[in-house]
């Protein structure tokens, strides 16, 4: 049918020498300050124009907050690049890490904590960095539908024997993954040197690959492919294996991770991994503060602290900002670890408690946050009346922090703190129980 709107894309730029607007048709966003161009990536290639793909992604503002907090809260310095090359460089000091990654110890990591990840890890047992390169790429639509997990994990545990062949082209090109394509460029590698085609070739094949769900373009390299490998000069190949590979490069079309990916991505999981084994109070302190994201509400990111020995304490009317917060004087962490992470004791290093960030409280509304953190740099609460008669805060919203327990430093429990708040009902102009709430007119 005719189409009915325009779909955008996450994000990006292009980049032309002259004046974008004369180029290519341009509209105005639901966004301020922002502008669509109404080509798509298509048109925009056909025109030889450069266009930049920008992800975001959470796990990059949870690991700068989480380096600023090291910086503020233990004086330690730390930064990605440090860290990949404390893998690359000490490898001794990176066993503790890839240990807890074993055991799928990894909620709140990034890419690994889904449960398919999980259930990956204890069978993979990454120990280097190129391990979590796979381990990040294995785990996806493309290998999976092409047939590629269990062959490569037989083959890494040694059930399925295999050794690269010098005199056979893929081989070289597949060893580092003990002979099946896990990646993109792979499956490139594979048409341009088992199968004969020209880069130009391979890169339309890449490009098929991406469209096939939509296009279903790639069926017309099938023949070209296996008549290639069954002519190639090097080695002739069988029809069945030319096949099993062209079904292979068809999995990609599932949706396969490039390689450089997938090292990128690496050193994120590897860098998230770190602190969570010996920084969990920062770690989760980051990770509430760069909500939502990933796959664990609020609420089991800070249980599995506590599970690896992180004091929590509550949000405070009087202590907590709009984010959570590390505070002195917490419990030792390692003394607190429960028994099943007990093996982490040693290469835990910090001592704060996390303070809860009225954000976590369900239901405040921000501007409620905003305003009792605001009035409050006049002058401490002294209690719930206080801070209602100062801040003008709905009893809602009241109702809400005394079920969060905020109000512990007024030496009110959640019921008496409840109470309380149900006390101002009909005061000053406060709105009234239901039960006594007038019953509007009823229309005739």
């Amino acid at each position: 049918g005719f189409p009915r709107h325009l779909s955008q894309h996450v994000g990006g730029f292009v980049i032309t020498r002259d004046s974008l607007e004369s180029l290519v048709p341009i509209s105005k966003s639901a966004m301020d300050s922002r502008t669509i161009i109404e080509w798509n990536k298509d048109d925009i290639d056909a025109l030889k124009i450069l266009k930049v793909d920008i992800l975001a992604l959470g796990m990059l503002t949870c690991l700068r907050r989480a380096f600023d907090l090291m910086r503020d809260h233990y004086q330690h310095d730390v930064t990605l690049s440090e860290l990949q090359h404390e893998e690359f460089e000490h490898k001794d000091r990176a066993v503790p890490v890839y240990d807890m990654t074993n055991r799928a110890d990894t909620i709140g990591v990034f890419q690994i904590e889904s449960r398919a990840q999980m259930s990956m890890l204890p069978r993979l047992k990454p120990r280097i960095f190129y391990d979590l390169v796979i381990e990040v790429a294995i785990v996806r639509p493309g290998p999976i539908q092409g047939g590629m997990v269990h062959p490569y994990l037989k083959r890494r545990e040694g059930i399925e024997p295999w050794k690269a062949d010098p005199n056979d082209p893929l081989d070289m090109v597949l060893e580092k993954t003990l002979g099946i394509p896990l990646f993109q460029e792979q499956a490139m590698q594979m048409a341009i040197i088992g199968a004969g085609f020209t880069p130009g070739e391979a890169d339309q094949l890449r490009r098929a690959m991406a469209a096939w769900r939509r296009t279903g373009k790639i069926e017309i390299f099938k023949e070209r492919f296996i008549n290639g490998m069954k002519n190639n000069p090097r080695k002739q190949y069988d029809q069945e294996f030319a096949e099993r590979c062209f079904s292979q490069i068809e999995g990609f079309a599932e949706y396969g991770f490039p390689e450089s990916h997938a090292a990128s991505f690496a050193l994120l999981v590897y860098a998230s991994c770190w602190l969570k084994c010996h920084y969990p109070d920062v770690f989760v302190c980051a990770l509430l503060n760069s909500q939502p994201m990933g796959f664990y509400a609020p609420s089991q990111l800070v249980r599995d602290a506590t599970e690896h020995g992180v004091e929590i304490r509550p949000p405070d009317i009087n202590v907590s900002g709009h984010d959570s917060s590390l505070e002195d004087g917490g419990w030792k962490v390692r003394e607190h670890v429960w028994p099943r992470h007990a093996v982490m004791q040693k290469h835990i290093w910090t001592t704060k408690a996390l303070r809860l960030g009225l954000r976590q409280v369900e239901g405040l509304a921000k501007r409620d946050i905003e305003r009792i953190v605001s009035v409050r740099s006049e002058g401490r609460y002294t209690s719930i009346r206080d801070l209602w008669l100062r801040t003008g805060v709905p009893i809602a919203s009241l109702e809400k922090l005394a079920r969060a327990d905020a109000f512990s430093d007024f030496g009110l429990n959640r019921r008496e703190a409840l109470w309380a708040v149900k006390g101002l009902i009909g005061t000053h102009g406060a709105e009234t129980l239901p039960l006594f709430a007038i019953e509007p007119p009823k229309q005739t």
